[in-house]
């Protein structure tokens, strides 16, 4: 992990951050450098102290609901079947998979809007491209699903459009946490009103992120299990970029196939924006903004630059309306400058690890886009829900898409611990 250590070179330039700490593949020793340690994301900086020491999460698969948020009048006609379904155990790839067999048609056919843990409860639609609307004699009801897997049909309409990766707005999550230990206390069995004063200082920390929002790093999940998808990073940027081939005049290809390799690619800079994030965490400026910055509006994909923070950028930052952003690392970083294009620079220069990555990135041309560091929550509520000594919280709040139910729960817990046979987070997407 990068030292975080404060940056003061506000002069330099962010459009290649190796200008100076180049690494070739010969001077580059992954045995030097613990991946494992470098992706825990259990260790990244929080701006406030979680309440809880530990807690556990889907010790059941109904300990964590994912309702995806889709909001869409149909049109009751066109040749796109959408299903409203809810899954158990199951995960959206092999789904996909069972609907193409049932409807006999190409895998392709089938949209989805994004991937959802097979370690939950979920609900999302699927569209089926049937031509002719042609449906299959039998209804849908798979036979080769394991004994805790299961599908059920919601709803179905008529559309004339595929479903779309990226469509839905947000998801909403309902989350169980259990055998939860508070910080405050050394053992499991606090007195009666030391209890009571735990859950109300949870229940303020709830209630003050509901309003200031959480730092919005990626999830443990980006990264695999031990952070192998960083070292599959490692291994591809090891060997030498693919070669773009030259078209014919008269094609009209304008640009040459984008390189396949996007789990690789997208742990990498993920990693770096954690890392980014994580020094912003640290100095305090995650949620006020550095000079030079490059701010998101809320709600949409739009951002602005600014060269200096004024009173009318505070006042919006507080009411959440705009967010700092980093990068998600590529070539062409050149929206950022000042002293928060000199942080982004500096958390690669001092950090072998991610200026490899980054080295790698933008010799496959990756291009930069940003990201907001500051995530909102949306409609949180909770409950607790004791029995038998165990303390037992149930959350509920909704997150715009691309976002990680893992960063609101690494602010409330110290220590989330997963059962051993669910070794996945969640994502928001």
């Amino acid at each position: 992990m990068t030292s975080r250590d404060d940056m003061t070179d506000i002069n330099a330039s962010p459009q290649s951050a190796l200008e100076n700490n180049q690494f070739d593949n010969e001077q580059f020793d992954t045995a030097s450098i613990d991946i494992t340690v470098a992706t825990d994301t259990a260790q990244l900086p929080q701006p406030l102290q979680p309440p809880v020491q530990q807690a556990t999460y889907k010790a059941h698969a109904t300990d964590f609901i994912v309702n995806e948020l889709l909001p869409l009048e149909f049109t009751g006609e066109g040749e796109h079947l959408w299903l409203h379904i809810q899954k158990l155990g199951m995960n959206t790839a092999y789904l996909a998979k069972l609907l193409s067999e049932w409807a006999e048609i190409p895998l392709r056919d089938v949209g989805y809007s994004g991937l959802k843990d097979r370690h939950a409860l979920t609900t999302q639609w699927f569209s089926l491209r049937i031509p002719k609307k042609q449906l299959p004699a039998a209804e849908f009801a798979p036979v080769d699903i394991g004994a805790n897997e299961s599908v059920t049909i919601i709803d179905q309409q008529w559309h004339n459009k595929k479903l779309n990766r990226g469509t839905h707005r947000a998801n909403q999550f309902i989350i169980t946490l259990r055998d939860i230990q508070f910080a405050d206390f050394d053992t499991a069995l606090p007195a009666p009103e030391q209890l009571l004063s735990a859950k109300q200082d949870v229940e303020q920390h709830l209630a003050s992120i509901a309003i200031a929002g959480v730092p919005n790093y990626f999830g443990p999940q980006r990264f695999g299990r031990n952070g192998n998808n960083i070292r599959e990073a490692l291994s591809l940027f090891a060997r030498p970029p693919q070669q773009s081939r030259a078209q014919p005049k008269k094609s009209k290809r304008k640009h040459a196939p984008r390189e396949q390799n996007t789990m690789e690619l997208s742990a990498a800079r993920s990693l770096i924006f954690n890392e980014i994030l994580a020094v912003r965490v640290c100095d305090g400026s995650w949620n006020t903004g550095l000079a030079g910055e490059v701010f998101n509006l809320e709600g949409s994909g739009s951002i602005f630059t600014s060269e200096a923070i004024d009173d009318t950028l505070r006042a919006r930052l507080e009411t959440g309306d705009i967010h700092p952003t980093a990068a998600l690392w590529g070539k062409d970083n050149d929206k950022v400058s000042g002293m928060a294009a000199s942080t982004e620079k500096n958390v690669i220069q001092q950090n072998p690890l991610l200026a490899r990555l980054a080295n790698g990135l933008e010799q496959r041309d990756v291009k930069a886009q940003r990201r907001a560091l500051r995530l909102p929550i949306e409609a949180l509520s909770w409950e607790w829900q004791d029995k038998d000594n165990e303390q037992t919280l149930v959350l509920s709040f909704t997150l715009t898409t691309g976002s990680f139910a893992t960063s609101v729960l690494a602010s409330l817990v110290k220590q989330l611990g997963l059962v051993e046979h669910l070794q996945m987070g969640t994502a928001n997407s």
